[in-house]
This record gives C-alpha cells, structure tokens and sequence, in this order.
C-alpha cells in the first residue's frame, strides 16, 4: 500500500466507489451514499379517520388496552377495576363482532347466497332492534329473494324507526308500482319527494303517473325539477315542451326554442318542433325544417362514414385502414371531394347525444309523441297572401 501511494499509483476502488463516494468529491461534490442531499421524504399520506377500517382498527387497539389494563389492576390487586375494564373489553369486543357479521351477510349477498345473508342480518336484528341499516338489508335480501311481502313489511318497521326516509320510502314505491298497487305507490314515492326532491328517478315516476292519468300540467315541476339535476340531458327538457303542447302551444314553442338554443343539434327537438309549426301554422316551418333536413343529411353522412371505418371496408378510409403502409396517393382517388367531406366530418355532433333518431335520404319530420295522440284543436287560420314569396317543398313537410 505504501508503495504503490509512493509511486503515485492510484489503485481502484470500486468497492468504496460503489458505496457513493468518486473523484467527483473532490471537485466539490458531498461524500451522500444515503441520498440525503435529496431533501426529508414525502409526507405520509394522511389516514382517513373516518373510514370505517380505521374506525375499526382503532375499536380493536381499544379491546386490547382494557384488556391489558385489566391484567394489571388484578395483578395489583385493584379487582374492582380490573373487573370494569374486564366489562369495557367484552363491551367493544361484541362490537367489533357484529361489525364482522354485518359484513360477513353482505358477502354472502353479494355472492348471491341469499338464505345464508339473511341468517346473519336476522341475528343482528336480534341484537340492534332499531338499526335502520340492519333492516334496510333484510328488506333489500327479501326484494332479491322475490318476496316483495316481505321486503315491504320489513320497509314498513324502518319508516316506523326513521319516517324521513326517503329511501326506504321510494323503495316502498316501487314495491307497490310492481304489485300494481298505483295508489299505494304514488303515496310513498310522494313521500319520498317530499324529503328529497332531487331523486331523478322519483321525479320521472311522479311525472308519468300524472301523465298516465291525463294530468300533464302537473307533470311539468317533475320534469322541470329533473332538469334541473341533469341540466345536461335534453329528454327532461323536451318532456316538459310535451307536456305544454297538451293545453299552451306557445308555451310550447317558447321552451322548444330554448332547447334549440341549448342544443342545436338535437333532431328531435326539431322534429316536433316542424310539426308543431305545421299545425299552428306559423311559416317559420321552412326555415326549421329546413335545418331538420340539413341536419338529417350531415348525421346520415357522418353514421356512413363511421361504418365504413368500422368494417373496414366500403370506401377510400376503409381501404386507408387496410393499407397504412402504402402510397396513400392511389388511396385518395376522390381528392378535394374528400377533403371536403373530412371538413363536413369534424363539424358533425356527437355521437352520444341522447334522442337519436333514424337517418333516411329524404326528410322523415314525423315523431311519436311521448304523451300520446294530442287531443285535435282548430287550427290557427293564416292569411293566404303571408305565404306568396315563400317556396316550400313538399319533402320538407312532415308527414
């Protein structure tokens, strides 16, 4: 070693190389094998103490402490505490047993063994007579057990424990709807709106209840309401222009032409829109229907274009698809007509809204209203002479 220091020969060092230190120490660099330069670790992300795995861990960790403080008061001979803290362990430790029966029923239902579920929910009934959750899942098993009986009897005990339920209340509802008990269903689903009325599904029965009995001004709040919880989906919207068109045309018009605005290029808003002009005769009808055909025409070109790319065949995108690798020159034989369809293409809607409707060459403007065949009222009468400068096709016309 000696030597080799006075010849100046530098022997190697990997071992000591790979434990972090180089020449590069030297030249300023810090001698950090364990990355410390790097600054203090990430915090640890914080436990939810409200979760029920934690709620539970923290129960057990509590068994345990009165256990060994019970050891210890005996130990010192302190037998009164001893036998409290004794008390206090098997206290938390039945509860942590029921936590385990109470998720034991809900594999056993999720695993579509039904008796077994029920047979654990019933001895915790047993124990925790006014558990609203233990009764929602006896009812819930009866429902999946097809004992609507049941299911409604063991409902009826939880709105006796808690009546503001809305839940429970709405399950009641459709218990009663299923059994053909209208009545008894319009009551509960009532109720159950009564405590939350932003329920979408609730607001869609109470509405067609009052539609199915010829009602359908009052089916308006409903689905006034439900627009407003899903301000997205045009259908609530439309069903409240519906519902106008039995008793107020022009409140009728006013909303489709809201929805219009909202959603331009929803077909069946202007659908019944065309018709509705038609029968009213107002001559905005061109202008409408000629935005339906237009629109009509775009959606055809565009589901085409889609199918063609979809099988793989049937046009010069399909034969791109099948032929990525070649001259794509004698692939775009149509050239600018081409480009200009890609142009039509990326202004088309989605494909995802709701209310689709059918694609045909020629315009289709009829429509199957959701409220049924309106009740015939005389239409308004229109001078003649309003109408001499206007050119209307016959296929613009609904049918």
């Amino acid at each position: 070693m000696a030597g080799a220091l006075q010849d100046g020969v530098t022997r190697p060092m990997t071992a000591v190389r790979a434990a972090g230190f180089t020449k590069a120490a030297l030249r300023g660099s810090a001698f950090d094998p364990l990355g410390q330069a790097w600054g203090p670790a990430p915090p640890l992300e914080a436990r939810n103490e409200d979760s029920r795995e934690e709620k539970t861990r923290q129960l057990e960790k509590k068994v345990n402490e009165s256990v060994e403080e019970s050891c210890i008061a005996n130990s010192r001979g302190d037998l009164k505490l001893a036998l409290e803290k004794a008390k206090d362990a098997g206290r938390k430790e039945r509860v942590l047993v029921m936590i385990a029966l109470y998720n034991i029923g809900l594999t056993y239902k999720k695993l579509n063994q039904f008796d077994e579920a029920l047979d654990c929910f019933l001895k915790l009934h047993a124990i925790l007579r006014d558990s609203t959750q233990v009764l929602y899942q006896i009812a819930n098993v009866y429902e999946l057990m097809e004992d609507p009986n049941q299911a409604m009897e063991w409902l009826m005990q939880l709105i006796s424990v808690v009546p503001t339920d809305s839940r429970a209340l709405s399950k009641l509802g459709g218990l009663y709807d299923t059994e053909g008990d209208k009545s008894q269903a319009f009551q509960y689903y009532y109720e159950s709106y009564r405590y939350f009325p932003s329920n979408t599904e609730v607001n869609e029965w109470l509405a067609a209840y009052y539609i199915d009995t010829q009602f359908c001004e009052k089916a308006i709040q409903y689905f006034e309401r439900a627009s407003l919880i899903q301000p997205t989906q045009v259908k609530w919207q439309l069903m409240v222009a519906s519902c106008f068109r039995s008793g107020n045309y022009q409140k009728a018009l006013d909303t489709y032409k809201d929805i219009h605005r909202n959603f331009p290029e929803n077909v069946e808003c202007l659908r019944f829109w065309v018709h509705l002009c038609t029968d009213t005769g107002l001559k905005e009808v061109q202008e409408y229907a000629t935005k339906l055909k237009r629109l009509e025409k775009m959606k055809e070109i565009r589901e085409q274009r889609i199918k063609s790319g979809r099988d793989g065949s049937g046009g010069p995108h399909g034969r791109r698809d099948r032929s990525a690798g070649s001259d794509s020159g004698q692939n775009c034989g149509s050239g600018s007509r081409g480009k200009r369809l890609s142009t039509q293409l990326r202004a088309l809607p989605g494909t995802d809204e709701p209310y689709e409707s059918s694609s045909n060459k020629e315009l289709d403007a009829s429509y199957v209203d959701p409220l049924g065949p309106q009740i015939e009222r005389p239409k308004k009468r229109v001078n003649e002479d309003d109408f001499a400068d206007e050119q209307l096709g016959d296929d613009l016309l609904p049918e």
